[in-house]
């Protein structure tokens, strides 16, 4: 389970990124394919996580068997030893008696015929029960060589198995940590930002904490007169208290949305209609945190959603006021995650 957190919030991360990417109207729909490979890819991932707990729990098993089998074999081997042993102290013993048949035969010779054809044929059938109980310790040697082969290399095996789950589980256990890591920095970084304008929440200005992220919402009522994009005084300041926290934390990528409510333009000029208008919003933002701060203008992206990713979709004022409004969406670098799953 744990395992599966960590891979759903990686591909979460990078599905989020991937959505709130700097999108043209011209490239909405490939926005929207990236996305659905992303949620794709999640699931394969998901899969695979599954299957190596699968994995894990059935080398497990089979660990366990090879033990049994193992102590299986040692047993025989033990039995075996011992029959050897017996064997050859048996063999000794018909060598023994061999030598007094022979020493026999030799007097027999001199006596009856008949007596002498008995002591011969007990001495060939002793010849050849030597000779099956030669044979039978020569298998017996053979197969315990095979068996003792045979154990080498399942211990052998269950080494490798078990060394590449520990590389596994040290690699999963890496990720989570950075995974950790960046939550507590994102968490840190929520704290700060929320001290910064604790003047302006609750006045049009939010700031929350989700998939990783932090969002400072503004309401149009803080920056912008309707239908406009020049910022106003209350809304700069709040965007310089901003900048002097984003400025120190150079390692967060910083993506500026515009989003209008879904009623159609009403002013003229260059600006056509609300993908216009949220475009030129997230702009004006933009200059701002630029102008007021040493921030690196790459870390910055200016995008307009017009009115297709409202908070409230209902057709009342109330909801059209929420849903003009201008996120600054604050995003950890995931460079380090990237190159960690691409291993």
């Amino acid at each position: 389970m744990r395992k599966n957190s960590v891979i759903n919030a990686i591909v979460i991360i990078i599905a989020t990124m991937i959505v709130f990417a700097c999108v043209p109207a011209r490239q909405f729909e490939d926005v929207k394919a990236k996305k659905e490979s992303c949620e794709a890819e999640r699931n394969q991932l998901k899969k695979d996580n599954e299957t190596l707990t699968t994995q894990n729990n059935e080398m497990k098993s089979q660990l366990d068997r090879f033990k049994n089998d193992l102590n299986s074999l040692v047993l025989d081997t033990a039995i075996k030893g011992n029959a050897y042993r017996t064997l050859t102290v048996q063999y000794d013993k018909i060598n023994d008696l061999y030598a007094q048949l022979l020493e026999n035969q030799e007097k027999l010779r001199q006596g009856a015929d008949a007596d002498a054809q008995k002591a011969l044929a007990m001495l060939q059938q002793t010849r050849e029960e030597l000779q099956r109980k030669e044979d039978e310790l020569r298998a017996l040697e053979a197969r315990l060589n095979q068996e003792r082969a045979n154990v080498e290399a399942m211990r052998i095996q269950n080494e490798l198995k078990e060394k590449e789950l520990a590389d596994k589980n040290a690699k999963v256990q890496e990720l989570q940590a950075k995974l950790d890591a960046q939550d507590s920095v994102m968490n840190a970084l929520r704290k700060k930002v929320s001290d910064a304008l604790v003047g302006f929440e609750g006045n049009g200005l939010t700031v929350t904490m989700k998939d990783g992220k932090v969002y400072v919402s503004l309401d149009e009522q803080l920056l912008f007169k309707s239908g406009k994009w020049d910022v106003d005084p209350k809304g700069v300041q709040a965007l310089k208290n901003l900048a002097v926290v984003l400025e120190t934390n150079p390692d967060i990528n910083i993506m500026i949305e515009g989003h209008t409510d879904e009623l159609a333009y009403g002013g003229n000029g260059n600006i056509e209609d609300n993908w216009d208008l949220s475009v030129k919003r997230a702009t004006a933002i933009v200059k701002i945190l630029l102008g007021n701060s040493k921030i690196d203008p790459k870390r910055l992206t200016a995008a307009g959603r017009s009115s297709y990713l409202p908070v409230d979709p209902a057709k009342t004022s109330e909801a059209r006021a929420k849903n003009r409004r201008t996120e600054i969406i604050l995003t950890p670098n995931l460079d380090e995650l990237y190159k960690l799953m691409n291993q």
